[in-house]
């Protein structure tokens, strides 16, 4: 879902018998996934534990990346050296070591001997390194860092210092315990997210794109703006069945960024819709980014519910970017696509059963059956790859696509399967350390016990570290260390991870090392940093909406019907009113106070029914009321008079 260097061209695509080899690893990571997940020990009368099919899928993806991605600029992309080779094949033995001998491990947990030892200090190392090679230095330092620490916690000072572990123990606990390596991240990367990987694969290469390009096309594509609305609604589909911003950038901002520009968007505006457009991939359920699969394990929930959760915030970040564009088209004139522009309602019809069937499916299995995401996401691409047989292009080499998209898959799993490898570090050395109950202590102490002030911190973190490394590193790490102690100053539990996960996510759309803008920047060959300030415009929305719903479920769907009702309703309302502020334009262009003005009016709107408690203004009414007051106190006043001045001579436009 989270792909940089996998996706970058300096990794090796082997020929000849290593050739073979990789694609057999490339092979086998999603067919091992399917047979794990789908329950096929069972019917085969296997005794195969979790940990086991994880420490297989991790010693595929460590020689999967020692095969696919150089040690550094100046290896091979041609041919692998011999130290690679044995690098993979020292990470898939000790890997498989875990994988044969685990009952025996699991007996015996408290006593390691030799040959546990060294095969953990191997796959200890091996996985700081394809993390490295995977995702930089950052992450793997970050490991080693809290690996050390738990080796000599006793050395640290004050609410920090704990119980020091001894380097025989320490091996042993992050190889061997299931609250470490072999735990939660991996294995949610293993039996969720590459289930749904594989969907989105197998969509992409049965025609899905096809259609949602001409779908968007036939149905925005001659309105004002069309090119970007276009934009918006494309990325936000491809978002449910990839949720990775960068991807979603490279595939649908090839074909919208020149078509916008082409239209007369301004090509750092062009480059920031889809920018925006696509980082809400990861937002917008049904299926979202890899975080929030991990967040549904994090917090023992049905993934139906983390959707269910963050649908309302995505809706708003869609509907504000929707609002932007639109007026950003009336403010210079920008016309929709003529109709000979325009594909055919037949051919998009034609077309879409290809993504409406196995979309579908997932769906009906997911919400209304209960199975599990990763049976669910395996269970609708194989839907979709016999959907495959009755589409022309595709039943010729039937065999050759199946494999291909295997490859595909099993290609792209190896970024996020090294670096939730780290994750696992991390909590295990945060679990044997004791370190989770000190540190959540020393936080709500820095922060002096102010929440907006705790909530501030981890902000910045969160896209600070978000420059460096992907979301769903940045969620795992941030919702181990900080999590905790969110929820012990009384956040509710989805809350405070969708904080997390929010902002770990507006990274890629927030200057200096912002990716997702990056790589729409380089499409649209705009300037950088100006692609990514207006990228942050265009956004604005998701840097308000996490300090919002952690103060009042309303907006996550939660808590009292009424509630829900007037805060949805108040929203969307304060949602178009902040489109209308950040982009200077209504019925005609407008000036700054007026702008700002109704940047207030958006954000007392925003405000939720049932923040702040009852018992303001004499116990008479709660915070999010009153602020909905002043909201529409200050908005209609300036609405009215806009709706009566639209016939005169337009304000300049202030830009």
């Amino acid at each position: 879902m989270e792909n940089t260097a996998i996706e970058q061209a300096g990794t090796r695509n082997l020929t000849g018998a290593i050739g073979i080899v990789q694609k057999a690893i490339f092979v086998a990571i999603p067919l091992s996934g399917a047979f794990f997940v789908l329950d096929g020990p069972f019917y085969l009368n296997l005794m195969l534990q979790r940990p086991q099919y994880y420490a297989l899928f991790l010693g595929l993806v460590l020689a999967g990346v020692c095969l696919t991605i150089p040690a550094n600029s100046k290896a091979s992309r041609t041919s692998v050296p011999w130290y690679d080779l044995v690098l993979g094949a020292l990470g898939l033995t000790a890997c498989l070591y875990m994988a044969i001998f685990y009952e025996g491990i699991l007996m015996d947990l408290g006593k390691p001997d030799t040959a546990r030892l060294l095969m953990g200090g191997v796959t200890i190392l091996l996985v700081l390194e394809t993390a490295r090679r995977a995702a930089g230095w950052i992450l793997p330092v970050i490991g080693i860092v809290f690996i050390l620490y738990a080796r000599f916690a006793d050395l640290a000072p004050g609410d920090f210092s704990a119980t020091a572990t001894d380097w025989p123990r320490l091996i042993n606990y992050l190889y061997a315990d299931t609250n470490s390596l072999f735990g939660l991240p991996l294995g949610v990367s293993a039996a969720v997210v590459l289930g749904f990987i594989f969907f989105g694969e197998v969509l992409f290469a049965v025609g899905a794109g096809d259609f949602l390009q001409s779908f968007t096309m036939v149905l925005l594509g001659r309105f004002r703006g069309g090119p970007a609305k276009m934009a918006v609604v494309s990325s936000s589909l491809f978002g449910t069945i990839s949720g990775a911003a960068v991807s979603n950038v490279a595939v649908t901002g090839s074909f919208t960024i020149p078509l916008m520009k082409s239209h007369g968007y301004r090509p750092t505006v062009a480059g920031a819709v889809e920018a925006v457009a696509s980082t809400g991939g990861q937002l917008m359920p049904p299926v979202m980014g890899a975080a929030a699969f991990l967040m549904a394990d994090f917090l023992s929930v049905p993934y139906a519910e983390i959707a269910r959760a963050a649908l309302l915030p995505a809706i708003l970040y869609y509907l504000v970017l929707f609002v932007q564009v639109d007026l950003e088209a009336g403010k210079f004139g920008l016309r929709g696509l003529s109709r000979d522009q325009l594909p055919s309602l037949t051919k998009a019809i034609r077309l879409s059963w290809l993504f409406v069937i196995p979309l579908a499916t997932l769906m009906i299995l997911l919400f209304s059956y209960n199975w599990e995401p990763g049976k669910s996401g395996f269970a609708a691409a194989f839907v979709a790859v016999g959907l495959g047989l009755a589409v022309p292009s595709v039943r010729g080499g039937y065999g050759k696509w199946i494999l291909r998209v295997l490859q595909s898959t099993g290609r792209t799993m190896l970024e996020l399967g090294a670096i939730v490898g780290i994750a696992g570090f991390v909590i295990g050395s945060i679990q044997v350390s004791g370190l989770a109950f000190n540190l959540s202590t020393a936080l709500v102490h820095l922060a002096q016990g102010s929440l907006i002030l705790l909530l501030m911190m981890t902000a910045i973190v969160c896209i600070i570290l978000g420059m460096g490394m992907t979301t769903t590193a940045v969620y795992v790490l941030l919702a181990v260390v900080v999590g905790p102690a969110l929820t012990e100053m009384g956040i509710r539990g989805i809350a405070a991870h969708l904080f997390i996960f929010y902002y770990g996510m507006l990274s890629m759309i927030s200057p200096p090392i912002c990716m997702a803008a990056y790589a729409a920047a380089t499409i649209a060959k705009s300037n950088f940093w100006t692609t990514g300030y207006q990228a942050m415009r265009l956004g604005i929305v998701a840097y308000i909406l996490p300090f919002l719903f952690v103060f009042s479920p309303a907006l996550l769907l939660q808590g009292p019907l009424d509630n829900i009702i007037l805060s949805t309703v108040t929203a969307v309302a304060g949602a178009a009113l902040l489109g209308v502020a950040t982009t200077g334009y209504l019925l005609r262009s407008l000036t700054w106070p007026k702008r700002l003005a109704l940047g207030f009016s958006a954000v007392f709107l925003l405000i939720p029914a049932g923040i702040g408690g009852s018992g303001v203004l004499l116990g008479l009414f709660e915070l999010g009321q009153i602020t909905d007051v002043l909201g529409i106190v200050i908005a209609a006043p300036l609405l009215f008079r806009e709706w009566q001045a639209r016939k005169l001579a337009p304000v300049p436009a202030v830009r």
